[in-house]
């Protein structure tokens, strides 16, 4: 399997928004949308990553930072591609790519649901919080595009 890595460009949406989908990530339309993910490359644009093989876009972290605090937005990896060591390879790239960019410390948020997603950052060394409250906020009417949310 040959597997190559590179920073993420708009160009990569519409194959990385279908990964998203086919994942299960939690995505909207505001923020997820290619204005939204143009926005954030643009913002960070070296501390996302794609893997792809042939071409086609097998892995995806979207990853960025405000100055003072790194935050992974998206990961996941395609499933026939999984336990490659893709995931890690991305992580490895972002984490790299923050620490050359000053950055001491990362944060990413995954649903409780996703046993697979956190059974990963478990094994990456991404530790739970216990201690905080996540909260959140929308500044805009957004619409979920994930099928098994359901509204509080």
């Amino acid at each position: 399997m040959n597997i190559e890595y590179r920073i993420m460009s708009i160009e990569d949406y519409e194959q990385a928004y279908e990964l998203f989908i086919a994942c299960g990530n939690g995505l909207n339309d505001k923020d997820d949308s290619r204005e939204g993910i143009d926005k954030y490359l643009k913002r960070n644009p070296a501390t996302s990553f794609v893997a792809t093989c042939e071409g086609k876009v097998v892995g995806v972290i979207m990853c960025g930072h405000d100055g003072r605090r790194g935050i992974i937005q998206h990961t996941c990896v395609a499933p026939d591609y999984r336990r490659y060591g893709v995931g890690s390879k991305l992580v490895e790239l972002a984490l790299a790519a923050l620490k050359e960019e000053g950055i001491n410390k990362v944060l990413l948020v995954a649903f409780k649901k996703n046993e697979g997603g956190n059974s990963f950052w478990e094994s990456q060394g991404f530790t739970l919080r216990e201690d905080l409250n996540y909260r959140n906020k929308a500044l805009a009417e957004m619409v979920r595009i994930d099928p098994d949310y359901v509204k509080e």
